[in-house]
């Protein structure tokens, strides 16, 4: 049932002036500040502030925007929430049932501080900058004839030109609700925060959009998995979720007809709930578990868990041996879900088993294999190190002993199917490692009899077919096998595919996305149907190094900023790494004028300046060992379909212990992003720090280090800031080609400064990578007192002229494009 839209009374306030006006704005021009001279302010009981620039109602629930701060009010955001207000349209500060219901957010993952600035510009941008003056979010409407700025009487926060159109609005921008009369278009997702009390986190697991097929909710995985679809064509609206034929009753979801205030949200959990003001707030529907129940959310008792009746939680178990390979992760709330006490490993395989459950089922059954038996399904999980279970559901048939298989790689909860009519019985097999015992002491006796033996034995063997054995091709076959099992001794390695499934996974290698001096990369598709990148790095020797570091260092690591290592193949003189698959290539094709695909904008540059800062400061600062990544440049950094940079390529890198200050090496790295104390060969961490300073300038400028297409006194980049820095005319420097970079220029120009921070001669005045995220994030300013000698000649012309003592010394360990 369609319930109806509600049109509060028109109060307009701005700041202390309220009118009357049929078109109530607020003038170009116009400028909020987040202090307490807000004149429609509320504290209330748990500690929250609102400061609200615009209220929309004199009376009861009613659509306001501004601050709001809640819990310790460390950091604020700009939001539009739902306050109750009395006669005077003032915010009531009630206690417990009218907390202000947020319902949209500008910078939910990018909080400012008490005295950060809304500023409706009078060029028509409606842009938040922090205390510091950095700018958190804008509208980026700039030049679109913006006369002015309103909050409509349905919650909608809307920029209009001249004749009252919309030029920008909020409704076009949803975060984690739909209020009454709000469609939800193709393209859009509503993402939940990651908790319920903390808004401010990265966001969560869960989204909800819709498709040319319907409407869709997933959980986070690779590739998202669909938890719950209505399939149809058109939009979404609240007050019904209806598609475009209302005839077609499967498009439909019913909602309470609203009796006042009313709003959806998708919950942390993955619940879409409506709430409604009925004295308090309160859910007046749980659109999805009429047709889910408690059990068949992804998490509904976290992942490795079982799910019965009234969402009961408990760990997996064996019926058979009682042996528990699964604790909870918190026994006080065993809706968190259950760990491995020992977690598998590719490297030992034979002693892994499975616990046997009947009648369990994953949230989002999708087979893998159709008509097979339950064995060949076990069988296929257990020769598979990624796959974490097997899933069998038996046919309708004549044929009882096959069914389909679907083999998951991620586990979440398993929903118990004894309260539920089912038509298929099934199996659920879920992989466990064992822990292998020591031999006994008779065994070992027996055990070293046989070793003397065999021993003796081959020794009068290999005397008299020792001159075969100083063949040198056995000797090159010997070696290589000795590093192949020598990768079996290296501890918490990724997925190791065979050369086999990787030919398969290619199409025989036949997709080639790039080739450069460490081999050649192939694209692939995994049998879920995530797309990878494989890359074959041909011969042993300096290669072979490279190879075991990256394995090293990315495999046992993870952060969203790095590159995701999916897996390994070692096949006789070939070397493979399998990485997630980054739709838009590397940063070099994004960033030099001439060469790059499409120009960025500066909030895109930005985001990838801060991504690339928050991987090295994970690499240097978060990880057991201190990993110096060695080759950071623009080929290394990696973008995604959505441009989130992803730092890649580990082959140089050294893992270094934490109470090292520095480290002798032999120089590696590549010409132009290489740091001055190299020539030492004594090297910190800082060598990163420089050679992002680097990535930093050129992506700023538009143009490489060294461009012999310039004037010849502008070939050195750093030449250039040296002269713009001594002048006072960095705004100089801003990329030429950008028109977006040249508005933003000012911004621009405080970024170099961070630039030139990292490229100091003495890396000990350079900051550490967790500095410099802090300045990206507006916490910390810019040290002030930097040297402008950025250049050093011993290392000016080894880009492009290749110095003799520098090329003599780097000549078999310099990076190659890769």
């Amino acid at each position: 049932m369609r319930g109806p839209r509600y049109c509060f009374a028109l109060f307009f306030i701005l700041n202390c002036y309220s009118t009357t006006s049929d078109h109530p704005t607020a003038n170009l021009s116009t400028t909020w500040t987040n202090t307490e001279s807000f004149c429609h302010a509320a504290v209330f009981g748990d500690g929250s502030i609102v400061r609200a620039n615009f209220i929309r109602g004199s009376s009861g629930p009613s659509f306001a925007c501004g601050f709001y701060c809640n819990g310790s009010c460390t950091s604020y955001l700009f939001y539009v929430f739902i306050v109750q207000t009395n006669s005077t349209s003032a915010i009531d500060e009630q206690q417990s049932t009218g907390f202000p219901q947020v319902v949209w957010s500008a910078n939910r993952d990018h909080p400012v501080s008490y005295g950060a600035v809304l500023n409706l510009t009078a060029t028509g941008e409606l842009v938040l900058q922090d205390v510091d003056g950095s700018t958190v979010w804008s509208t980026n409407t700039t030049g679109k004839s913006v006369a002015g700025l309103n909050l409509t009487n349905d919650g909608n926060l809307v920029l209009f030109d001249v004749n009252s159109s919309v030029v920008w609005q909020s409704f076009d921008y949803p975060t984690d609700c739909l209020v009454l009369g709000q469609r939800l278009f193709q393209g859009q997702q509503l993402i939940p925060s990651v908790s319920s009390t903390n808004w401010t986190a990265q966001q969560g697991l869960y989204s909800l959009e819709v498709t040319d097929e319907g409407l869709f909710a997933y959980v986070g995985s690779n590739p998202p998995l669909s938890y719950y679809d209505k399939l149809f064509s058109g939009n979404v609206c609240l007050s019904s979720l209806s598609s475009v034929e209302p005839s077609d009753p499967y498009g439909v979801i019913p909602i309470p007809g609203a009796s006042s205030a009313q709003y959806m949200k998708l919950m942390p959990d993955g619940h879409l709930k409506v709430f409604e003001w009925q004295e308090s707030w309160s859910v007046v529907a749980d659109l999805f578990s009429d047709h889910l129940g408690e059990c068949n959310y992804p998490l509904a008792c976290g992942r490795n868990a079982l799910c019965s009746g009234n969402q009961q939680c408990r760990c997996p178990v064996s019926s058979s041996t009682r042996i528990d390979y699964f604790r909870a992760v918190n026994d006080w709330q065993p809706n968190l879900g259950c760990f491995e006490i020992t977690p598998l490993t590719c490297n030992a395989t034979q002693d892994q088993t499975f616990i046997e459950l009947e009648n369990f089922i994953s949230f989002n059954f999708v087979a893998d294999m159709k008509r097979v038996d339950t064995e060949t399904c076990k069988q296929a999980c257990a020769n598979n190190c990624s796959c974490k279970a097997a899933l069998f559901q038996y046919g309708n048939g004549s044929d009882s002993s096959s069914g389909d298989c679907y083999l998951p790689f991620e586990l979440f909860t398993l929903m118990n199917l004894d309260t539920f009519v089912i038509h298929n019985s099934t199996i659920t097999f879920i992989k466990v490692q064992n822990v292998r015992s020591p031999p006994s002491a008779s065994k070992s006796r027996s055990n070293l009899g046989v070793i003397l033996t065999f021993t003796i034995g081959s020794v009068l063997f290999l005397l008299g077919v020792i001159g075969f054995l100083i063949n040198v091709t056995r000797k090159r076959r010997l070696d290589t096998q000795r590093e192949e099992e020598s990768l079996g001794e290296v501890l918490g390695l990724p997925n190791r595919f065979s050369y086999e499934e990787l030919k398969t996974i290619t199409e025989n290698f036949n997709k080639k996305l790039g080739e450069g001096g460490f081999g050649v990369v192939f694209k692939g598709t995994l049998e879920d149907g995530s797309k990878i990148a494989v890359k074959c790095l041909g011969g042993l020797g300096q290669v072979n190094k490279s190879f075991l570091a990256e394995v090293q260092s990315i495999g046992s690591i993870h952060h969203v900023n790095l590159v995701t290592l999916r897996g390994f193949c070692a096949w006789k003189s070939q070397r493979f790494l399998v990485y997630e698959f980054m739709s838009n290539g590397s940063l070099d094709r994004w960033i030099y004028h001439g060469d790059r695909e499409k120009v960025l904008e500066w909030k895109c540059r930005k985001k990838i300046i801060r991504d690339v800062a928050k991987g090295l400061a994970y690499l240097h600062e978060d990880c057991r060992q201190k990993i110096i990544h060695l080759d950071i440049k623009p080929q290394n950094i990696l973008l995604d379909s959505e441009f989130n940079a992803r730092v890649s390529d580990f082959g140089l890198s050294k893992l270094i212990d934490r109470n090292q200050p520095q480290v002798m090496t032999t120089v590696r790295g590549t010409p132009g992003y290489l740091a001055p104390e190299w020539l030492s060969s004594v090297i910190t961490e800082k060598v990163d720090v420089y050679s992002f300073g680097i990535v930093l300038l050129e992506m700023l400028c538009g143009r490489k280090k060294f461009d012999i297409s310039q004037p010849e006194e502008s070939w050195n980049l750093l030449d250039v800031l040296q002269k713009c820095w001594e002048q006072g005319t960095l705004q100089d420097m801003v990329d030429k080609y950008s028109k977006d970079m040249q508005t933003h220029s000012s911004e621009v120009v405080e970024m170099i400064k961070v630039a030139s921070w990292c490229l100091q001669y003495d890396f000990t005045k350079r900051p550490s990578m967790s500095m410099v995220v802090k300045v990206l994030e507006g916490v910390m300013k810019v040290e002030s007192n930097l040297d402008s000698n950025f250049t050093d000649p011993r290392l000016q012309n080894t880009a492009f002229e290749h110095d003799k003592d520098m090329t003599q010394l780097m000549a078999s360990v310099l990076s190659g494009p890769r």
